[in-house]
């Protein structure tokens, strides 16, 4: 989900290759975002082991064209040895290997979308977002929300702080609700989260 900066290095440290993803999911293409991607993919064709499974890419619209802009600078990324499908903006559910995903536009950027997969449990993913309906929609009841709270007091267009996330919440009724995307304001936070909210952190994980 994402493919911001320092990923590739991150999944190595928590013990997995580039070569056991599948599927890469973009809610939307600013560098914070997408940084590592043309990493994941010259990785791909030149590490020491290259890549021969399909890799899938989602992303909102626009996604072609972001890709075809890499291969102009970066010509090394076109697939060697494997097969690349990309898809934009799914209408409805797409079920890959035994995973249902689907993404529904957000209040960011023309190409920003909130993302749902479930396999059994059920993960929305808000990406950058501002209040919004769809997020609602696609977080209602979900056993995990993943929700970008740039901070904790300032409101900035495109992004939510505490007190629109709360107001998020209490409509959609997630059971557990990660806050992600934190800027160096939350260091000085003073207040307390309570239950569903957790601090995201580099390698946690969560079981569901």
């Amino acid at each position: 989900m994402d493919v911001g900066p320092s990923v590739v290095r991150r999944l190595l440290e928590q013990g997995f290759t580039i070569n056991e993803i599948d599927i890469i999911v973009l809610t939307h293409f600013h560098v914070d975002h997408t940084a590592d991607l043309s990493t994941f993919l010259f990785a791909s064709n030149y590490s020491v082991d290259p890549r021969t499974r399909p890799l899938t890419i989602i992303a909102g619209q626009g996604i072609h064209r972001f890709y075809r802009s890499l291969l102009n600078v970066y010509r090394w990324l076109k697939p060697k040895h494997y097969e690349l499908t990309i898809r934009s903006s799914i209408k409805g559910e797409l079920q890959l290997y035994d995973i249902i995903i689907q993404t529904v536009k957000m209040n960011h950027n023309r190409e920003s979308v909130g993302v749902s997969i479930e396999k059994k449990k059920r993960v929305v993913f808000s990406g950058d977002t501002d209040y919004s309906k769809n997020l609602i929609k696609l977080a209602h009841k979900a056993d995990l929300l993943v929700a970008e709270c740039s901070f904790p007091e300032t409101k900035l267009k495109g992004h939510m702080n505490l007190e629109v996330l709360d107001r998020v919440v209490k409509e959609a009724r997630p059971e557990r609700v990660i806050l992600s995307h934190l800027y160096p304001e939350w260091d000085a936070f003073k207040g307390v989260l309570h239950g569903p909210y957790l601090l995201a952190e580099d390698g946690m994980e969560i079981i569901l």
